[in-house]
């Protein structure tokens, strides 16, 4: 009689698809091994963690002060002329006038669920959002790809236009043609969550 033998299973080595997927760490690329000190460990995190937020912060563009619409503000009509005219001023006459529009109307969709930032940095320039203009933000509004939005990263604010990558993870994009500002990738150590979405702006000359 034979002797009975269990069975050879091999065990160990590196299976497929296993581990985190590249590109998916804290810094949203692939890593590789480094062999440091026992000691410099903890110093060496530090470091990154440091670079890793000024590295954001250089991409974030934070938005300055926010304010909410008056609440009993008098209502104001102004007249909105018809014709079209490309840098004078329309005719005063009354016939040319096709009716009164309230600014608050044309701006605000719901008053209890919008309020303003200001807008400080340069990121978002070809959407024509320009330092120190005012970016209308409804938070009752759900974002969609392709929208402006305000963002909370790490709790820092920031208005980018939403995008997802294939997996379906969040993306920040910049309007900046010239290139100084990087797309912000969302990684799961990061606190992030969308505020509103951007539905206008205004700005003054004078």
């Amino acid at each position: 009689m034979k002797d009975q033998q269990s069975p050879i299973t091999k065990r160990g080595g590196k299976r497929p698809a296993a581990g985190r997927k590249s590109g998916t760490g804290k810094f949203g690329e692939a890593t590789v091994a480094l062999r440091v000190p026992a000691s410099q460990g903890a110093v060496i995190k530090d470091f990154l963690a440091a670079y890793q937020r000024k590295r954001l912060a250089s991409d974030l563009d934070a938005v300055g002060e926010l304010s909410l619409p008056a609440l009993h503000a008098l209502p104001v009509s102004l007249p909105l002329y018809s014709s079209k005219v490309s840098a004078g001023f329309p005719s005063p006459a009354e016939e040319h006038v096709e009716k009164r529009l309230n600014p608050n109307d044309f701006l605000i969709d719901k008053q209890e669920a919008t309020f303003f930032v200001t807008i400080q940095g340069y990121s978002m320039i070809d959407v024509g959002l320009l330092p120190n203009d005012k970016a209308v933000v409804d938070r009752s509004k759900i974002p969609s790809v392709g929208d402006i939005v305000l963002a909370v990263i790490d709790g820092e604010f920031t208005i980018k236009t939403l995008s997802r990558k294939k997996d379906g993870v969040p993306r920040l994009l910049p309007a900046n043609s010239s290139g100084a500002y990087a797309p912000i990738e969302i990684t799961e150590a990061m606190n992030f969550e969308i505020w509103g979405v951007v539905t206008g702006s205004f700005r003054r000359f004078k």
